[in-house]
């Protein structure tokens, strides 16, 4: 039989303490639906009490929303020992699952709050009787419990002994400060489960040495009953453990554990939750990183196609995902060859050595190579029939103060102008607005624009060539075009030209 692990999903509140990050009300909404129906978390905690009148309003709409759909019970909310103020605030946003943060060490008890194990325990009990009364179930943080293992740990098991009594349902352990190793996370979590063996304990990792997801494995073995991440390990400092990462080493090397995250659906959110935090994701973070299914090494692509070589367990696939093969200067023949495939195109030997070198030479130059780029190296190489067929001929942009801008563009389809003018809420944003004009004439759906980044090289000036690089949506498919211009728009409007040919 596997044993069943609570996953709780802590991004909406302790992610959010990422430094300049905060969350709408609806973003947070549309998170929680995702986390919840469509990841399939178990708990989420999307909150902090009596923050500010937006936070209030976002759980609101969001215990709106689960007490509608079932799942008022798994969303919960941090709360504090201040004589119930917490608990008020709670009832009138209508959640029923608080999380009461209290001290798991006698250095935070003595220094921060001045009080006696006794007091706190006191004024824990009058918050834990108002909260049974008013029905609402109680979970408890022992903030700093790692220090206090070390440190203080006679106090640990005096507050331990206290709450074993109370009327609460789970004992929340976080190594607060980041700074546990795995054989600790393993002993204290042991001796801990040990003496208590009929009460639900969480563990709550910080990433400060870069430990977190080893320290979970190991409470985890130790007999943990819950974890609690968060997406792209956004949190305070260097972050929280990452959900993605424990998903996948749980799923690999942990046959005995059973947890119910969809891991389909881990990119599609961890992609969304960077979109709403302005947070971006390291192309080479574990499992939702740009990269991280990406060979470049043209020895891999060869091994890859002489019976998968170079695979782990870790297929794209499992993610919703694909992988890809990288073109630069280790790239090689193979890789090549991958992305000619995917495109349809087929070059004899001669032809793929010629195209080869050239990859090679953009790549000691520091140039990116894409596979959208493949169709124009191959016309500048062989000078053959790959031939634009979609020309921006001509535009006009206009921008003024107090009006919205304005584009007029001329484009050559196969031969054939076409002329449009359209506003937006900038100049190139009219720009695909006129765009959209002349494609709904030939009854062509554009693609959807996901991403767009702009970077001129570093130390430059305002005259510095500027490279706009824009990811596009497509049936279902991304891919990326760039564009080069002394002028940002211009280079956008470049990089939309070769979107126009590839499509």
């Amino acid at each position: 039989m596997k044993k069943p692990i609570e996953i709780m999903d802590t991004t909406l509140r302790d992610g959010e303490q990422t430094s300049g990050v905060s969350f709408s009300a609806l973003e947070k909404l549309t998170l929680a639906k995702l986390l919840l129906e469509e990841l399939k978390i178990n708990r989420l905690e999307i909150a902090s009490a009596r923050v500010s009148e937006g936070e209030f309003q976002a759980v609101k709409n969001i215990l709106e929303w689960a007490i509608e759909s079932g799942y008022n019970d798994r969303v919960e909310v941090l709360t504090f020992v201040d004589r119930g103020e917490s608990l008020k605030w709670m009832k009138k946003a209508e959640a029923n699952v608080q999380n009461l943060l209290t001290k798991g060490s006698l250095n935070h008890l003595t220094n921060q709050l001045h009080k006696k194990p006794k007091e706190h325990f006191d004024d824990i009990a009058q918050i834990l009787e108002k909260a049974k009364k008013i029905g609402v179930e109680t979970n408890v943080y022992l903030e700093d419990w790692s220090n206090g293992m070390r440190n203080s740990r006679e106090y640990v098991f005096e507050f331990l002994d206290f709450l074993s009594e109370q009327p609460i349902k789970r004992i929340l352990l976080p190594d607060t400060l980041g700074v546990l190793t795995p054989r600790e996370t393993y002993g204290f979590m042991a001796s801990i489960i040990e003496k208590y063996p009929n009460t639900h304990f969480d563990f709550h990792g910080h990433n400060d040495y870069d430990l977190s997801v080893s320290n979970t494995m190991e409470a985890l073995r130790a007999g943990c009953h819950g974890l609690h991440l968060t997406v792209n390990g956004m949190g305070e400092r260097a972050g929280n453990t990452p959900l993605a990462s424990v998903v996948a080493v749980i799923n690999d090397f942990m046959p005995d554990i059973a947890i119910d995250v969809n891991e389909k659906a881990l990119f599609k959110v961890s992609r969304l939750v960077s979109n709403f935090s302005g947070i971006g994701i390291p192309s080479n973070k574990p499992i939702v990183g740009d990269n991280v299914f990406t060979q470049t090494a043209g020895i891999h692509a060869d091994g890859d196609h002489k019976k998968n070589l170079y695979f782990n367990d870790l297929l794209p696939e499992r993610f919703g995902r694909k992988r890809k093969y990288a073109l630069g200067k280790t790239s090689g023949k193979a890789n090549i060859q991958r992305n000619l495939l995917e495109l349809g195109l087929v070059l004899n030997d001669e032809e793929l050595k010629k195209v080869t070198e050239r990859i090679i030479e953009l790549g000691d130059k520091k140039e990116t190579v894409t596979k959208e780029d493949l169709p124009y190296i191959i016309s500048d190489v062989l000078d053959n029939s790959f031939h634009q067929k979609v020309f921006i001929k001509s535009y006009a942009l206009t921008h003024s103060k107090g009006l919205k801008p304005s584009t007029t563009v001329l484009v050559e389809i196969n031969g054939e102008t076409f002329e449009e003018n359209a506003l937006g809420d900038g100049q190139f944003d009219a720009f695909i607005n006129a765009l959209h004009k002349i494609y709904q004439l030939k009854k062509i759906q554009l693609p959807q624009l996901t991403d767009y980044a702009v970077r001129i090289p570093p130390g430059s000036k305002s005259d510095a060539l500027c490279e706009t690089i824009i990811t596009w949506q497509n049936n279902g498919s991304e891919f990326t075009t760039r564009g080069l211009d002394s002028d940002q728009t211009v280079s956008a409007i470049k990089a939309t030209e070769k979107m126009l040919n590839i499509i």
